[in-house]
């Protein structure tokens, strides 16, 4: 009678775990380096035996989480890892998650809502819902708007570390685009003081004659700005009464796409 081979065991949870968290360590190694790393130069970071990092970097580089530079022996991370990594940003897509938000922010204001992001030293127009009056305020997606003189971007400025305030008006100033535009430093410290007290921001036909703009900032989950969103409209429409209205609103709709975000929200300061 023959016998059969022994059932092979299952490799013990806790044998599992080590491996997992040993390849997770090497990846992280990998991540954190400027360039690519040796063997040799993984294996000490990773606090790995030489023989046990090569055996992990096979399997890594066979799922694609890993690959070699052969003329230069060097590893780094693979393009299955960018993948896996980039779905975060992809699961929490701005734009995406942001437009109910938007929706219901142009329905409660009754004006055009957009969302804007930092882009350097300057907000850009990624999304907009259009509102349902004749007369409304359009913006072309993909064009900047300066910080110092628009809604989203006085939102955003004042959502900056004072120190980044501080460089990018050295590097910026603060030029005159109309007759309202903010052109002096300590007014404009003042009208960022303002901005984080109560939460929103407020442009008085400062980048465009007869337009206004409310905009509040929306965060992190450091709490450091994402972008902006605001409501704007014509000037006529748009009245000091109305304008201390839709400050509040559009504040808490920031708010609440904050922490549907997963973000931190700051106020008040």
């Amino acid at each position: 009678m023959r016998r059969g081979r022994a059932p092979v065991k299952p490799a013990a949870p806790t044998a599992q775990v080590q491996s997992l968290t040993r390849g997770l360590s090497i990846l992280e190694a990998l991540a954190a380096s400027d360039g690519g790393l040796t063997l040799t130069d993984l294996a000490h970071r990773a606090q790995l035996p030489p023989s046990t990092t090569h055996r992990l970097l096979a399997t890594l580089e066979k799922m694609g989480y890993v690959y070699q530079a052969e003329d230069l022996g060097l590893w780094y991370v693979g393009l299955q890892a960018f993948r896996v990594g980039t779905t975060f940003l992809s699961n929490r897509d701005f734009v995406g998650q942001s437009h109910a938000y938007m929706h219901r922010l142009m329905e409660q204001a009754g004006e055009t809502a957009n969302l804007a992001i930092l882009d350097g030293t300057e907000a850009v127009f990624i999304a907009q819902v259009q509102c349902h009056e004749m007369m409304r305020t359009l913006v072309k997606l993909g064009s900047r708007v300066p910080l110092h003189a628009s809604g989203v971007g006085k939102a955003i400025f004042a959502a900056l570390p004072d120190g980044q305030i501080d460089a990018i008006l050295k590097v910026r100033g603060l030029p005159r685009i109309t007759e309202n535009t903010i052109v002096a430093t300590e007014t404009m410290w003042a009208a960022l003081r303002v901005i984080r007290q109560r939460g929103y921001s407020f442009d008085d036909e400062e980048h465009a004659r007869s337009t206004r703009c409310v905009g509040a900032a929306v965060y992190d989950e450091h709490g450091e700005p994402l972008g902006a969103i605001s409501v704007a409209g014509p000037s006529s429409r748009l009245v000091d009464e109305r304008i201390r209205h839709l400050g509040p609103v559009v504040a808490h709709v920031a708010e609440e796409l904050t922490r549907h975000l997963g973000g931190k929200w700051p106020h008040p300061y």
